[in-house]
């Protein structure tokens, strides 16, 4: 299979299901960014220290494809295009991940700038990526219909980056930095 097919050599690309819309479109904008996380996150993988963080991240780019898969097949009620959406356990499984790394945490008692060990900071990095994706996605909400889990998936999941990030510098002995006022 050639990787170059010069169909978007006019620039226009194709969603599932064989719409032609422009690459400036909302929806390519947000899993082009979903698309960007997922390379962040193959750096953050390269770097980690603690294997649940690992499996964590890992579990999250096979999500992230779920994801841009979800934001490039329109809602559709007779689209013959069948794929997986990001689903209410996805949601949940990462509010449990959530809830398991910041458990062998010290208590969070201020701001924290971003930094610290590589690994951290490629976190921190996800986190604002993830952010990006989030308001990208609420953007093309307002004009199409998507779902509601995507949104709620992007927020939960910066979220984890957070406290990810955290953990990387916990488990390896760097402190967080505080924000000084």
């Amino acid at each position: 299979m050639k990787i170059y097919t010069k169909t978007g050599d006019k620039g226009e690309t194709s969603l599932f299901g064989g719409q032609r819309v422009s690459k400036d479109n909302l929806r390519i904008e947000a899993y082009g960014t979903v698309d960007e996380l997922n390379s962040v996150l193959g750096m953050a993988w390269n770097e980690i220290h603690d294997t649940d963080v690992k499996e964590t991240v890992r579990k999250i780019q096979n999500d992230l494809f779920t994801l841009g898969a979800d934001l490039a097949t329109p809602l559709e009620k007779d689209s013959r295009v069948n794929i997986t959406r990001i689903g209410i356990e996805c949601i949940e499984w990462v509010e449990k991940k959530i809830d398991f790394f910041e458990e062998k945490l010290p208590e969070l008692r201020a701001f924290i700038i971003p930094g610290g060990s590589k690994s951290a900071s490629i976190l921190h990095f996800a986190r604002t990526v993830s952010r990006r994706a989030e308001r990208n996605v609420v953007t093309l909400s307002k004009s199409v219909d998507i779902g509601d889990n995507i949104v709620i998936y992007l927020n939960r999941l910066s979220d984890l980056f957070f406290v990810l990030s955290r953990y990387e510098n916990y488990a390896v002995g760097t402190p967080d930095t505080e924000w000084q006022k």
